[in-house]
């Protein structure tokens, strides 16, 4: 019996030794202790499947409107409405919530969206569009599509619909692929772009950690806000992660918390693991075995101030890689 236990123990010790070397810096998987799960993959620009929502109150209160699938369905009279979880956003004259897309750019202007894309995310038209009600006709403009077609703006940013979107009110777009939500009647995302709907349900669908294309940093990591994430040099991965950010760090880096895997999208399943921190803040999330962080000095989802603080805190990579400098 005592031989038994001994090899037990034995097997055990070598068992989480080898769980913990894989993770950090070895070519296998993570251990399935160590809170991983199914890669979802991020896609472009989404899929109609993906999100959902309501009008406030949950029940749309408009008859179902003609499908916006036809590029050619005019704007007419903006105005804005009240979405539940979403906050105010800008709706046509039939009710049907207009979106903005991440990979878009307004200045200048300019819509990332063509072919397929443009098939789930039909843009709106210039033609006819006029500021109805809580909307500002000076924000109201256009640009011209690579097909020569005039598109509405709204604060320099192209508008578009989303062909899941059948009734009045719907908002199934809002968070998708973490890259596409609401327009808010100044142009921003609406609330931030901080929730998303989901079909029948109402809960979440922005994932846990997932990506965004920055215009200047490329593809980031971004939290369940929208917020960029970052990581700090000083920090160590290898043998295990230690954060040397505590204290009076923490308040302007706050850590990020435990984000079960399949709660992702695009993010590095190698090395995706939690660790406790030594200083009594509890469990914190790591990508590559690398501790991970927001910036109080973000205000907004898309902003990232916290780029290059210090010559120590960067943007991360869906690897885990920094953004703009070497591992050294």
């Amino acid at each position: 019996m005592k031989t038994s236990w001994r090899s037990a123990s034995l097997v055990a010790s070598a068992a989480a030794v080898l769980a913990l070397t894989t993770a950090c810096g070895q070519d296998s998987p993570p251990a399935a202790s160590q809170n991983v799960g199914a890669t979802a993959a991020p896609g472009d620009y989404g899929s109609i499947g993906a999100g959902a929502g309501s009008a406030a109150g949950g029940t749309a209160t408009q008859p179902a409107a003609p499908s916006p699938s036809s590029p050619s369905n005019p704007a007419g009279k903006l105005s804005v409405s009240t979405a539940d979880k979403v906050g105010k956003v800008v709706t046509d004259s039939l009710g049907l919530t207009l979106y903005r897309f991440d990979q878009d750019t307004e200045q200048p202007s300019k819509s990332n969206c063509d072919g397929d894309c443009a098939k789930t995310w039909p843009p709106v038209p210039a033609d006819d569009a006029e500021a109805g009600e809580g909307i500002d006709k000076a924000l109201l403009g256009s640009v011209t599509r690579a097909d020569g077609t005039k598109q509405l703006t709204v604060a320099g940013w192209p508008a578009y619909r989303y062909a899941k979107d059948v009734n009045a009110g719907d908002v199934k777009g809002q968070g998708v692929g973490g890259k596409w939500y609401a327009l808010a009647p100044d142009g921003k995302k609406a609330q931030g772009g901080a929730e998303a709907g989901a079909e029948g349900g109402g809960e979440a669908v922005q994932a846990g950690l997932s990506t965004r294309n920055d215009p200047k940093l490329g593809e980031i990591v971004i939290d369940k806000n929208g917020m960029t994430v970052y990581r700090f040099k000083k920090d160590e991965a290898w043998p295990k992660p230690v954060s040397n950010c505590s204290g009076d760090c923490l308040e302007k880096w706050p850590l990020v918390e435990p984000v079960d895997f399949a709660d992702t999208k695009g993010i590095q399943e190698k090395g995706y693991m939690i660790f406790d921190r030594t200083d009594g803040k509890g469990k914190q999330q790591t990508i590559n075995c690398s501790p991970i962080y927001t910036f109080a000095g973000d205000k907004a989802p898309g902003d990232t101030n916290g780029q290059g603080v210090g010559g120590t805190w960067y943007a991360v990579r869906p690897d885990g890689k920094l953004v703009g400098a070497s591992e050294k």
